[in-house]
C-alpha cells in the first residue's frame, strides 16, 4: 500500500531472479496481488511495470467493495504478507515544528489508520509497515496489537504538538469509558494512546501472563477514567497491560535500520515494523526475535561508495537534462536569477539570509568570502571551471552562498578536504543551518528526500531523479518509464523503501518461523549462533554461469595495434573534451579556446564571460585555435571503433609472473583465465579512453580492467606535454575477495608507447620502499585555508572541540599520534611560495626529486589549489608537488610529488609523503626531513595482451530489400543458450526472437547481447558501412503508403485508445473521467504486443543472431502523432520518410532563439479608419499577412518526428518523419508594448465585417469576433473600437460570469464583437452547469 515505485515487489522479482540463475526457481514464488497508489503519474508507473489490481486511494482500500483506478468494483485479491509503507510526511524531523500525531488525521495518521482497517478486515497472516523514527511506534504498536502497556504509556512519544491548547481542546486528558450493553467501551482517547475511540475493553493481562481478566465496573457511574477503573480493580499499572476486543490476535516487532548497513551508501534511517498472527494466539509470542536477528544478520557494509552509482556525465539522461537547462526551460529561470537584487542586503529572502549569515559567524567564515562562486546581484557569477555552467546560471543568491559556505566548511574541518575533489553529497534546497557539509560517513549520500535539490561539488552537477532512485537500490534501468519530470523522479525516490531493505524484513518474515524450529532443535542458547551454524552448513547453490570458458584458440599480437593509436595520440588529443560544456558528448560551437600553461586546465571562449562565466584569472592563460572540423569527435570515434578489437586476452605465463610478486600482492592469479570485453570508448579531457572489462560468467560481475588511453597519457603544463598510448591492468579480485579492500584499486602493471616511439615494455608496480627527503620552504603564500575565507575563530574551534566535547577522542587520537587530524598547525595560514628537496637522488629510483619546487597560483585545478612545479630542464623531468585527495574521504589527504599534474595519473606517482605532513610544514626546521614512500615499477619480460582470434563474422546486407540490418554468425553455443535462456528456458527452439524491450529480464538479455555483439557491429559498420548511411547529413529515404493501410492508421501498430466517458459526481462535484470496464488494460496489453521498430532474432541452428529494422513502424508512429484527431481522410495527405541515424555522428541540438517572421517585403493593404486615423506602412504590411493567412493563401509543412532508439550500446536509431502540406490557419502579433496591436486587430476585423454579417442569422452562426483578455483590458478594448472606427457598431462585453445571463441568443448573432474575461472560459463553474445541460441562453 502507499506503493510509490513498488520495492517489495521489485526486490522479491530479483530474488526470483536469482534463484532462477542459480537453479532454484521453484524453491520460492511469489505473486503481487496490489498495488496503491493516489498520485496520477505513480499510478501510471505502476500500471505499466506491474501486472496487478491497482486501487488509488489506501483510505478506501476498506470500501466494500473497493474501486480500482479504472473506476471497476474490484474486491481486494486475498494476499498473506501486507506491506504498507505510510506517508511519513506528518512526523518527519524535517518538519521539527510542524510534526502532528496520528489522531489529528494528517495524511501519515490518515494512512496509518487506513492499513490498520485493512488488517483488521483482511487478517494477512504477516504485514511489515514502514515509516520514520520519528513515528511514535509505542502508539501504533497499541492501535494493531490493541493491547496497551499502561506503565509505558507516553514513552518515546517522538511526535511535538503544534497545538497544545487546541488540539485536544474540549477533551480529556484521561482515558475515559463509559458502560454501553453490558460491555466497557471507550469514549475518551488522549494523545498518549493508541487507542480507538468506540474501541470495547476486553480486560486486562497480568505482565508475563496471557490470560485476561475481566474488569468490574465500578458501581453505578455512567463514565469512568482509566486511574479510577484499575484502582477499584486492584490492578499494578506497573505491570498490567489493557486488552481491548478483536477478531484477529497481532504481535509486533519493530526495529530501526539504516539503509547503508544494507549495501547502499545513503544514510536514511527508517523504522520497520514486523506484524504477524502468532499460531496459537499468544499475545507474547517470540517470533519478532527471530525476525529481527534475520534482519540484522542480513546486514551488508557498503562495498561501493556514492560515485558508483552516479551515472557519467556523457550518458544520455545527462546529456538529455543539460540540453534542457540550455534550453527554453533554463533560460526561462536564468531570466528570474538575473533579475534578482543583492541577497546580501536582505531585500529578498529576508527570512534565508539570517541562516547564511550565522553560519558563517558560527563556522569562522569571513562574511563575504566567496571563493568557489564569486555571486553577485543580477546573476553575475564566476564558478570553477569543472562545474555545470548552464546548472548555476539557474541557482539563486541563496544557493550559489550556501555552496561557499559549505565548501569552506569542508576546508575548515582539521582533517582538511576540498569539496572540488572530495566526494560531498549537498541539499541545496536545505537552510544552510540545516544542511551539514558532509555525512557521518565519508562515501555515503545523506538521506533521499522528495523534492530535495542535492548537488555534488566535486563532480560540479546535481544528482538526478534516476539517480536517486538507484541510491534507493531501485533498478532504473529495467523499469518502465513514460515522461516522468525530474521533480516525479525524485519524488518516487523519496518516497521509496530502501529496494535491500525492505527485502531484508520480508526475507526475514519468510523465514522466521523455520529459523525458530531450527533453534529449538539446536543446542544453541542464542538465535543468532543458530543462523550462523545453518549459513556455515549447507552450501550455497553457486550461478550457472560462473564457469569461465577458456580461450584455446589463436591469438595475436596487440604491439601493431599500440603502434597504430600512438599514431593517432595527436587527433585523439585534437578531438577531446576542451571545456566542461563538451563532458556529455556536445561539441563547443567555439573555435577559441583557453588553456592554462601550468595546469592543462581549459575552457571554450563561450563560457568565459564576465557576468556569467569560469574562473580563469588566477590562471597563466594561452589561447588557442581548434576549428571544428579538427575538434570534432564524430569521425574520431568512428576511426577508433575500427581499430579496436571487441576482446582481449592476457597470455598466461605473463601472469602468472605478476602473480609471483610478494606471493601475488596484487591478486591477478586467474586473469588470463578471462575474456577481457570491450566495454565502452570515452572521449575524456585531453584524450581518449578505451575500456575492456573481464566478467563472470561473460556478464557477471567485473573482476579485471584494462584501460587504454590515447592521447595525453600524462597531464603536464603545456611545454611538457607527452601523446601516446598507455594501457592500465588492474584486478578487482581484492574487492571481492577477503581481506577486502574499499575504494579505488591502483593499477598493478601498465604499458606505454610515445608518439614516434617503437619500443614497448610491461611494467610492474613493486613493492614501495621508504626512504628520506629534506623538504624546505621559503617564501610564504596563503594557505587554502585563508583563500576559502577561514579566520582564526576556526582553529579556536577545533581547540575547544578537541577540549570540551570530543576530549576523550581528542586524547585517544593523541596517543596515536593523530593530533593533525583534530587541530590545525601552528602555522596554518602560510605556504610556501618555494620548495626546495635537496639531494633527492633515491635508492632504486631513477628518478632525480631534487631541485626547486614553485608554487603556482591556479584555482580549483589542484587540491587544496597546492601545485609546486619543478620546470623540465635538458637533464630532468618536470616534477609536480601535489597533495592527491581521498575522494571518497576515507582517509586524509596526502602530498605526493608525481611526473603528472593530475592526481589521479596513479601511475605517474613517484613518491608519496606521510599524511601528517602539510605545506606548513616545510617552514618549520623541526619538519624539514621527511620519510617518503618511493613507488617502484620493473619490467615484466612475459606479459602480452593479445587479441583473440574467433569464428565471429558479421555481416549487414546492402543491396537486398530484407528487413535485415545486421547479423552476427558463428556464436558458440555457450554464447547462444546464454542469450536466448530468459526467453526460451526449455532450450527447444531453434529460432527466438529475444525479448530486448521491456519487461523484468530484457536489461539482462541486452547486457548479454552488448558483450557479445556490439563491438563487431560498431566496427563492421565503420569499416563497410551498412544499407543505411548513418552520417548525419544523409538523405531521408522516401516511404510510400502501404497497400492495405495508410500511414498512421494501422491498429497493431498503434492500438486504438479505449473510448472515455465522462461523469459528473455529485457528491464531489466534479467531472469524473473513466473508461469501459477492462478496456484500459486491454489497450495497455495491445501496446507491449504491437511491433517494434527493431526485432532481435537468435537462431541456435545456425548461430546466428539477426538485427531487423522495421520503418513501416516508425513511419505509422509519426504520421499518427500527425493525424491525430484531426478528422476522416487526412491521412491521405501524409509523406512520410526515414533514415538510420548513430548518436554518434549527430550534430549538436541547435539552440539559438526563434526568430519571428518579418513583414517586411509585403504590399501593405489600407484600412479606412475614423477622422485622420491612418495605421502606419509596418502595420498595413501585417494587415496583409493576417488576410493572407485568413484567405488560406500561406502554406507550410505540418511535420511530426518519431525517433525509436535500437537496444543496447550501438547508438542507432529509426527516425520516421511524417509531413503534410496545408494552409496557416492562425498566427500570433508579435510586436512590442505600445506599437498598435490592438489597431491591427481592429482592422483585419474591418476587412472582414460585411462577409461575416452576409452570413449572419444562418443557425446559430454570429457574425461577431470573439475577443478574450483580462479583465482589466474590457473596457479599453470597447473605447479603442469606438476611438478607431464607427463600422462596429454593436460591441458587447461580457464583464463576469453573472453579466453572461443577461446576454440573449439574438444579441449574441448580431454583434460585430464580443469581448469577455479570459477568466470566463476558464471558470469552473460555467463549464459545469454547461455541460450538465442547466444552463441556457435568454432568447
Amino acid at each position: 500500500a502507499c506503493s510509490g515505485t513498488d520495492a517489495p515487489a521489485l526486490a522479491l522479482t530479483l530474488v526470483q531472479e536469482q534463484l532462477e540463475k542459480r537453479g532454484k526457481g521453484d524453491l520460492f514464488l511469489h505473486d503481487h496481488v496490489f498495488s496503491c497508489e493516489k498520485e496520477a503519474f505513480k499510478q501510471a508507473y505502476l500500471a505499466r511495470n506491474f501486472d496487478s489490481v491497482l486501487y488509488p486511494d489506501i483510505v478506501k482500500l476498506t470500501d466494500d467493495p473497493p474501486k480500482d483506478v479504472y473506476g471497476r468494483q474490484v474486491p481486494l485479491p486475498a494476499h498473506n504478507l501486507f506491506v504498507a509503507g505510510t506517508s511519513c510526511k506528518n512526523f518527519s524531523a524535517l518538519r521539527s515544528r510542524k510534526m502532528i500525531d496520528i489522531e489529528e488525521m494528517g495524511c501519515s495518521g490518515e494512512t496509518f489508520l487506513a492499513a490498520c482497517e485493512l488488517l483488521f478486515k483482511e487478517k494477512p497472516k504477516y504485514a511489515i509497515f514502514e515509516n520514520v523514527d520519528k513515528a511514535p511506534w509505542n502508539k501504533m504498536s497499541e492501535y494493531i496489537t490493541g493491547r496497551v502497556k499502561l506503565s509505558t504509556v507516553g514513552d518515546n512519544d517522538k511526535i511535538k504538538k503544534t497545538q497544545t491548547a487546541g488540539a485536544m481542546k474540549g477533551k480529556s486528558d484521561h482515558l475515559v469509558f463509559i458502560r454501553k450493553d453490558g460491555q466497557i467501551v471507550v469514549e475518551n482517547v488522549p494523545a498518549q494512546y493508541g487507542v480507538r475511540c468506540g474501541a470495547v475493553v476486553s480486560g486486562y493481562a497480568k505482565d508475563g501472563s496471557a490470560t485476561t481478566h475481566k474488569f468490574k465496573w465500578p458501581g453505578k457511574e455512567s463514565t469512568c477514567t482509566l486511574d479510577k477503573l484499575i484502582s477499584h480493580n486492584g490492578v499494578d499499572k506497573k505491570t498490567a497491560t489493557l486488552v481491548l476486543e478483536s477478531d484477529v490476535v497481532y504481535c509486533t516487532k519493530w526495529r530501526k535500520v539504516d539503509t547503508k548497513k544494507f549495501g547502499l551508501p545513503q544514510t536514511r534511517q527508517r523504522v520497520y515494523m514486523f506484524v504477524w498472527q502468532p499460531d496459537d494466539g499468544n499475545f507474547d509470542d517470540d517470533l519478532g526475535d527471530y525476525w529481527n536477528t534475520i534482519v540484522e544478520y542480513l546486514q551488508s557494509p557498503v562495498r561501493h561508495s556514492l560515485e558508483s552509482f552516479i551515472l557519467s556525465n556523457d550518458h544520455d539522461i545527462i546529456r538529455v537534462f543539460r540540453e534542457a537547462l540550455n534550453g527554453p526551460p533554463g533560460r526561462v529561470t536564468n531570466r528570474a536569477v538575473n533579475q534578482a537584487p543583492d541577497f546580501w542586503e536582505g531585500r529578498t529572502q529576508a527570512g534565508d539570509l539570517k541562516h547564511n549569515k550565522i553560519a558563517r559567524e558560527r563556522l569562522g567564515i569571513e562574511d563575504r568570502s566567496r571563493s568557489q562562486t564569486q555571486w553577485r546581484p543580477f546573476g553575475e557569477m564566476q564558478i570553477p571551471p569543472h562545474y555545470w555552467l548552464e546548472y548555476f546560471k539557474c541557482q539563486n543568491q541563496r544557493e550559489l552562498d550556501m555552496v561557499d559556505i559549505l565548501h569552506s566548511s569542508a576546508a575548515r574541518d582539521a582533517e582538511c578536504h576540498d569539496s572540488n575533489f572530495a566526494s560531498f553529497f549537498w541539499n541545496i534546497s536545505q537552510n544552510v543551518s540545516k544542511e551539514k557539509h558532509r555525512g557521518a560517513v565519508s562515501g555515503v549520500a545523506g538521506c533521499i528526500s522528495p523534492g530535495g535539490e542535492f548537488f555534488l561539488p566535486h563532480t560540479g552537477r546535481p544528482l538526478l531523479g534516476c539517480e536517486k532512485l538507484l541510491l534507493q537500490g531501485i533498478p532504473y534501468f529495467r523499469l518502465l518509464l513514460g515522461n516522468e519530470t525530474e521533480v516525479q523522479l525524485g519524488d518516487m525516490a523519496g518516497n521509496a523503501m530502501s529496494l535491500s531493505v525492505v527485502n531484508a524484513t520480508m526475507m526475514a518474515a519468510m523465514m522466521c518461523k523455520q529459523l525458530r524450529r531450527d533453534h529449538i532443535a539446536s543446542a544453541n542458547t542464542d538465535i543468532m549462533g543458530t543462523l550462523k551454524d545453518i549459513n556455515t552448513t549447507k552450501k550455497k547453490p553457486s550461478l550457472k554461469s560462473d564457469s569461465v570458458a577458456k580461450f584455446e584458440g589463436e591469438t595475436t599480437d596487440t604491439e601493431t595495434l599500440f603502434a597504430e593509436l600512438s599514431k593517432l595520440s595527436n587527433e585523439a588529443a585534437e578531438s577531446s573534451i576542451k571545456c566542461t560544456c563538451e563532458t556529455s558528448g556536445k561539441t563547443s560551437s567555439s573555435e577559441n579556446f583557453l588553456r592554462c600553461r601550468n595546469c592543462s586546465m581549459s575552457c571554450c571562449r563561450d563560457c568565459v564571460h564576465t557576468k556569467q562565466g569560469y574562473q580563469v584569472s588566477s590562471h597563466d592563460i594561452n589561447e588557442h585555435i581548434l576549428t571544428n572540423e579538427v575538434h570534432a569527435h564524430e569521425k574520431f570515434e568512428t576511426k577508433l571503433r575500427s581499430i579496436m578489437p571487441a576482446n582481449l586476452i592476457l597470455s598466461r605465463d605473463g601472469v602468472d609472473e605478476i602473480a609471483a610478486i610478494g606471493k601475488d600482492k596484487h591478486r591477478v592469479a586467474g586473469l588470463s583465465e578471462f575474456m577481457f570485453s570491450l566495454h565502452r570508448m570515452k572521449r575524456e579531457r585531453n584524450k581518449w579512453v578505451v575500456v575492456y572489462y573481464a566478467r563472470e560468467g561473460g556478464i557477471g560481475e567485473a573482476v579485471g580492467e584494462f584501460k587504454i588511453t590515447i592521447g595525453e597519457v600524462e597531464s603536464r603544463s603545456q611545454a611538457a606535454t607527452i601523446l601516446g598510448v598507455q594501457g592500465e591492468l588492474t584486478s578487482f579480485f581484492p574487492a571481492k575477495k577477503d581481506p577486502l579492500i574499499y575504494g579505488r584499486i591502483r593499477p598493478c602493471a601498465r604499458l606505454r608507447l610515445l608518439e614516434g616511439e617503437s619500443k614497448m615494455t610491461w611494467l610492474v608496480k613493486e613493492t614501495e620502499s621508504t626512504t628520506s627527503l629534506s623538504i624546505v620552504g621559503s617564501g610564504t603564500t596563503p594557505s587554502f585555508r585563508v583563500q576559502v575565507g577561514l579566520t582564526d575563530e576556526a582553529a579556536e574551534a577545533m581547540v575547544k572541540n578537541s577540549k570540551d566535547a570530543q576530549a576523550k577522542s581528542f586524547n585517544a587520537a593523541s596517543k596515536r599520534g593523530e593530533e593533525r587530524r583534530w587541530l590545525y598547525a601552528k602555522n596554518w595560514k602560510e605556504w610556501p611560495e618555494e620548495v626546495t628537496i635537496e639531494d633527492g637522488m633515491m635508492d632504486d629510483c631513477d628518478v632525480n626529486l631534487g631541485g626547486k619546487y614553485v608554487r603556482v597560483g591556479c584555482l580549483h585545478t589542484f587540491n587544496q589549489n597546492a601545485c609546486w612545479i619543478r620546470r623540465r630542464t635538458d637533464s630532468a623531468l618536470e616534477l609536480y608537488f601535489l597533495i592527491k585527495p581521498d575522494v571518497s574521504r576515507n582517509g586524509p589527504a596526502s602530498a605526493i610529488i608525481s611526473s603528472s599534474s593530475c592526481h589521479d595519473d596513479v601511475c605517474s606517482i613517484i613518491a608519496t609523503l606521510p599524511w601528517q605532513w602539510q605545506p606548513c610544514d616545510a617552514l618549520e626546521e623541526k619538519f624539514h626531513h621527511v620519510k617518503v614512500a618511493v613507488c617502484h615499477w620493473s619490467p615484466l619480460k612475459k606479459l602480452k595482451c593479445l587479441v583473440p582470434k574467433t569464428n565471429l563474422s558479421v555481416d549487414a546486407p546492402k543491396e537486398d530489400d530484407s528487413a535485415i540490418l545486421i547479423k552476427m554468425n558463428g556464436i558458440s553455443e555457450h554464447d547462444m543458450d546464454d542469450i536466448c535462456c530468459r526467453d526460451d528456458e526449455s532450450g527447444s527452439r531453434n529460432k527466438v526472437v529475444l525479448k530486448v524491450h521491456s519487461g523484468s529480464k530484457a536489461q539482462q538479455t541486452v547486457r548479454r547481447y552488448n558483450v557479445l555483439c556490439v563491438a563487431p557491429f560498431l566496427q563492421h559498420a565503420a569499416e563497410k558501412g551498412l544499407k543505411y548511411d548513418l552520417e548525419p547529413n544523409a538523405s531521408w529515404i522516401q516511404m510510400n503508403h502501404p497497400s492495405n493501410v495508410y500511414f498512421g492508421c494501422c491498429n497493431d501498430t498503434i492500438p486504438p485508445r479505449p473510448q472515455e466517458h465522462w461523469t459528473y459526481d455529485e457528491e464531489r462535484e466534479e467531472w469524473v473521467r473513466s473508461s469501459e470496464m477492462e478496456a484500459s488494460r486491454q489497450y495497455c496489453l495491445a501496446l507491449q504486443k504491437a511491433p517494434q521498430c527493431f526485432d532481435f532474432i537468435a537462431d541456435r541452428k545456425e548461430g546466428s543472431l539477426t538485427v531487423t529494422c522495421n520503418p513501416q513502424v516508425a513511419a505509422h508512429r509519426a504520421a499518427f502523432a500527425l493525424i491525430e484527431g484531426r478528422g476522416d481522410m487526412m491521412e491521405r495527405d501524409v509523406s512520410v520518410e526515414y533514415r538510420l541515424l548513430s548518436s554518434s555522428n549527430q550534430a549538436d541540438p541547435v539552440l539559438n532563439r526563434f526568430r519571428l517572421h518579418n513583414c517586411q517585403n509585403l504590399p501593405e493593404t489600407s484600412v479606412t479608419l475614423k477622422g485622420q486615423f491612418d495605421l502606419y506602412e509596418r502595420q498595413k504590411k501585417a494587415v496583409t499577412k493576417m488576410l493572407e493567412v485568413e484567405n488560406r493563401k500561406v502554406s507550410f509543412q505540418e511535420i511530426e518526428m518519431f525517433e525509436a532508439p535500437m537496444p543496447g550500446k550501438t547508438g542507432w536509431s529509426l527516425n520516421a518523419k511524417a509531413s503534410r502540406a496545408t494552409q496557416l490557419r492562425g498566427g500570433v502579433i508579435a510586436d512590442a508594448i505600445g506599437a498598435g496591436k490592438t489597431v491591427i486587430s481592429i482592422a483585419i476585423i474591418l476587412k472582414g465585417i460585411a462577409d461575416a454579417r452576409s452570413k449572419r442569422g444562418e443557425p446559430r452562426k454570429s457574425s461577431a469576433t470573439l475577443v478574450v483578455v483580462p479583465p482589466a483590458l474590457i473596457s479599453q478594448w470597447r473605447d479603442e473600437i469606438k476611438k478607431f472606427t464607427d463600422e462596429l457598431p454593436n460591441v458587447l462585453c461580457i464583464y463576469d460570469d453573472s453579466s453572461f445571463y443577461d446576454i440573449t441568443v439574438t444579441m449574441m448573432l448580431e454583434a460585430d464583437v464580443v469581448i469577455c474575461p479570459v477568466d470566463l472560459l476558464e471558470a469552473k463553474k460555467i463549464h459545469d452547469t454547461r455541460y450538465k445541460g442547466c444552463y441556457r441562453i435568454n432568447t
